[in-house]
């Protein structure tokens, strides 16, 4: 299954980031971020949720991925509730600028895998060298 992924008119610089790089909302939804080849892999464990309920947003260098654990029925009354409900929001920043087109999503048993391709244009390059 393939989520959607906004282009990046609605992203403002002045978003608040952590020095290392991530916006943290009050649900902690916890993340890892690996680098595989030319593109990072963003793996974040959201159970209960399905595709319609997670934006995935992609501009330059930074990702923004925001979503919404819906509360059960309001008639329900707990003796303990641990699991989260409300809003949630992660922004990681990362070093090398994204490819936003080639980027793809999965939800699959509670796991968002986002895995997005670094610009080509931030790839080193070599440049041969002509003898004269």
């Amino acid at each position: 299954m393939s989520m959607y992924i906004k282009p990046y008119h609605r992203y403002h610089h002045s978003r608040p980031v952590h020095n290392w790089g991530a916006v943290e909302s009050e649900i902690h939804v916890p993340l890892d971020v690996i680098v595989e080849n030319d593109s990072y892999v963003i793996e974040m464990i959201v159970p209960g949720l399905e595709p319609e309920d997670l934006e995935i947003e992609i501009v330059e260098k930074t990702i923004d991925i925001q979503g919404e654990f819906k509360a059960a029925d309001e008639e329900v009354k707990y003796l303990r509730k641990e699991r989260p409900t409300g809003k949630f929001r992660r922004v990681i920043r990362l070093p090398k600028l994204l490819e936003m087109e080639k980027s793809e999503a999965d939800l699959k048993n509670g796991i968002l895998s986002l895995r997005v391709p670094v610009a080509q244009e931030a790839l080193p390059r070599t440049i041969k060298i002509k003898a004269k």
